[in-house]
């Protein structure tokens, strides 16, 4: 019946187009059909749903631009692509970088030249103009803000970047929508169809029964998960109150979600990142995040993908426990995932100075699927939140709550001798959680003054460029950009206090990114000789990385091989200069060189390693 109805769906379509989709179609139709039937095999309408979204898929397909069909042959042909040690990204606001998409693509030039070939743009789609969580409470999937230009810009700039070795990548939110997305405004006026499209409830038994057991996320927004709209009702609300969450147990909403998918990986994003995971999926009695079902959705969404845009890759996003995070990591779910731990970990270890929680995370949590890659990041668009296991510290005797108050104290300048100039983000005085908001200059100690500060923020980017994966880079931050504290003069942003480290591009820090006299010209020069010794090194490509036993506390060790290279990574997270002694080279070759700078050393003989230095050491 499938069968019959994608051909009789493709009697206009190109013979040879129609053939590959079939091919694809033959291969990846088992898996997708067994999923589906999973999620909605119980209701009535399921078959119905089913052929409905293989239509979907392959109009998608019919529409989908040449040039991005001769991607998806290169990069079937080549699947490990995005793994290697070339690889560099980069993350910017279009509007606090560039102004616009057409004015960013003047930057491109920029982009090339720095040597990022992965660029992601944050959410660029419609969104409320006052109440838009930074572009995540979407209006439209096929609108962009109209401050920011066209999907034709998108798809302009796109092409750029392709054409200068740069992938595309953007958010994909796919949790919920905007209260003023079409969909939204349906349900609120009641239409029975749309409402299915979210959580609603007429009144407060079901919603008190969920939030028994499901915790709040941005208390200073509301209390609990569920909101009140104007008629009385109650509408699920995981975020903000303007966020309504997508119910996924109706198939309607998977397949017009798959149809928003598929719509932008034809403007020729070749990267999706999908916001929230954790939460898409709600089971009365649980915590409703990480549910079963929640991978079952994200392997359907590949599967359809595999279909119909098959070099689209997903980069997940779950700041949840490290068991969760790695969860989601798959070659048939999210190929590529934030590693928040590693993030956290390397922000921890330099306010203690001690590496035992980030050797332990290297050591036990950073392994992958071979298929399959990190993204490290030395700080996101958000807040920094202290994602360790609490049972992980606890073997190295530590208690998890009393450290991460410790941590937040610390990097929001609230405890004595402190180098951060970082600002708190959604207390919440129920449980004394918290996260910390600012920039990497902020955070380190640039801003300060610290005379550490540069050495530190050095010290964190070479991690993330070596650790495996792909390095991230917050564009302004190779320049040391700055808090931005003006967010507290705009009504709509004052309560939000990520936007301090949302900063509009620092055109001055720019301009002196040469001089070697200045901050910026210092940092700039540090992250060029970086990303140069990146790509020069293939013992960096995939994710196979060993613990390096370095004998200090103080200094983290790490092996990085190909059947190219072996590189050794020593970090120094000391305020003063650490020993590491010469047993601890017994097996490594006598003589390495610092690929960063060129020194050379005979290791035989130990090596004294300055405060806050990096070395990546090979022979």
């Amino acid at each position: 019946m499938i069968l019959s109805s994608l051909t009789q769906a493709g009697a206009d379509f190109d013979s040879h187009d129609l053939a590959s989709f079939k091919e694809r179609f033959d291969e990846h139709f088992p898996n997708l059909f067994k999923l589906f039937t999973a999620l909605y095999g119980d209701r009535e309408d399921c078959v119905e749903r089913l052929i409905n979204l293989i239509t979907v898929a392959l109009n998608s397909w019919q529409d989908r631009p040449d040039a991005l069909k001769e991607l998806d042959r290169a990069r079937e042909a080549t699947p490990n692509w995005f793994q290697s040690n070339k690889m560099i990204g980069a993350f910017c606001y279009v509007d606090r970088f560039a102004g616009d998409l057409r004015k960013l693509q003047d930057h491109v030039p920029y982009l090339k030249e720095l040597g990022v070939t992965y660029l992601h743009l944050m959410p660029f789609f419609d969104c409320p103009k006052e109440r838009s969580d930074g572009g995540y409470a979407v209006s439209s999937y096929r609108d962009v803000r109209s401050d920011l230009g066209t999907m034709e810009d998108v798809r302009a700039l796109a092409d750029l970047l392709r054409e200068n070795g740069i992938s595309l990548v953007a958010d994909f939110v796919f949790n919920h929508t905007s209260n003023e997305h079409e969909w939204a405004k349906k349900a609120a006026a009641g239409d029975p169809e749309f409402s299915d499209y979210y959580w609603i409830f007429d009144d407060r038994r079901m919603p008190d029964a969920f939030e028994r057991t499901v915790r709040e996320v941005f208390p200073d927004d509301h209390p609990g998960a569920f909101i009140q709209l104007p008629d009385g009702r109650w509408i699920w609300s995981t975020f903000h109150s303007f966020q309504w969450d997508l119910n996924y147990s109706n198939p309607a909403v998977f397949n017009a979600m798959a149809g928003e998918m598929l719509a932008l990986a034809n403007q020729g994003v070749d990267l999706i990142r999908m916001d929230a995971v954790a939460f898409i999926w709600k089971r009365l009695g649980t915590t409703c995040e990480s549910q079963p079902e929640a991978h079952l959705l994200l392997q359907a969404f590949n599967s359809v993908c595999r279909i119909a845009a098959p070099s689209l890759l997903f980069k997940s996003e779950a700041i949840v426990h490290p068991d969760e995070v790695v969860s989601y990591i798959d070659p048939h779910e999210c190929q590529i995932s934030y590693n928040p731990l590693l993030m956290a970990l390397s922000w921890e270890a330099l306010a203690t100075r001690n590496v035992a929680l980030l050797d332990q995370a290297i050591t036990m949590r950073q392994a992958l699927d071979p298929n399959c890659a990190w993204v490290n990041y030395v700080r996101s668009h958000d807040d920094i939140g202290w994602t360790f296991a609490d049972e992980d510290a606890a073997e190295l005797g530590i208690l998890g709550f009393d450290h991460r108050r410790f941590l937040n104290a610390f990097y929001s300048n609230q405890f004595e001798g402190s180098f951060a100039r970082g600002v708190p983000f959604q207390f919440n005085p129920k449980t004394g959680d918290c996260r910390v908001c600012g920039t990497t200059a902020a955070l380190t100690g640039v801003e300060a003054g610290d005379a550490g500060g540069i050495d530190r923020f050095m010290l964190l980017y070479g991690i993330a460029f070596s650790a495996g994966g792909i390095p991230l880079l917050s564009l302004g931050d190779e320049v040391g950009q700055l808090n931005d504290h003006s967010y507290l003069d705009h009504p709509s942003r004052a309560s939000d206090s990520r936007w301090v480290g949302r900063p509009f591009r620092p055109d001055d820090l720019y301009d002196q990114r040469h001089d070697p006299n200045t901050t910026a010209g210092q940092i700039f020069a540090g992250m060029q000789r970086l990303i140069a010794a990146r790509k020069s090194a293939p013992g960096l490509a995939g994710n196979a990385i060993a613990p390096f036993p370095t004998g200090n506390t103080h200094v983290l060790g790490y092996t990085r091989s190909t059947d190219d290279q072996t590189i050794h990574v020593l970090a120094n997270f000391a305020d003063d200069p650490q020993d590491i002694l010469a047993q601890h080279f017994i097996a490594t070759p006598p003589r390495m060189t610092d690929l960063i700078t060129g020194e050379a050393f005979h290791v035989r003989t130990g090596i004294t390693l300055p405060a806050h230095r990096i070395l990546w050491l090979s022979s």
